[in-house]
């Protein structure tokens, strides 16, 4: 999966958007106010920082080369993925959708029952 893909599944996730706190060069995902998801468009090769029940993350980082501890982030908790097309695209939106189970669990509950269809 490239990056296009990622920002398509970031973004179909319920209650997801986008923001730019960072600036425009910064791509954050949001759900409830919390980050799930963070990308820099420009970068080469393109990347995405998800977050990751620490040890799956670290099982993750041996397997897959192109997954490695989050740049800029608690490296126990994220993982920065390259999206060069080198990990199968199911693997990548699993990923995703790890990051976004990981962030409205951990939301208070008020929050959550507000996400709530």
């Amino acid at each position: 999966m490239h990056l296009e893909g990622a920002i398509a599944h970031c973004l179909s996730q319920a209650h997801a958007h986008e923001t730019t706190p960072f600036g425009p060069e910064v791509l954050v995902y949001k759900v409830g106010g919390k980050v799930f998801a963070l990308t820099e468009p420009e970068a080469f090769p393109a990347t995405m920082n998800l977050k990751c029940e620490p040890l799956r993350a670290l099982e993750l980082r041996d397997r897959f080369e192109a997954i490695r501890p989050g740049y800029h982030m608690n490296k126990r908790h994220w993982n920065t993925v390259t999206l060069d097309g080198s990990l199968p695209a199911t693997l990548v939106r699993e990923l995703i959708e790890h990051s976004y189970q990981l962030v409205v669990s951990g939301l208070p509950r008020k929050v959550r029952e507000a996400l709530q269809p």
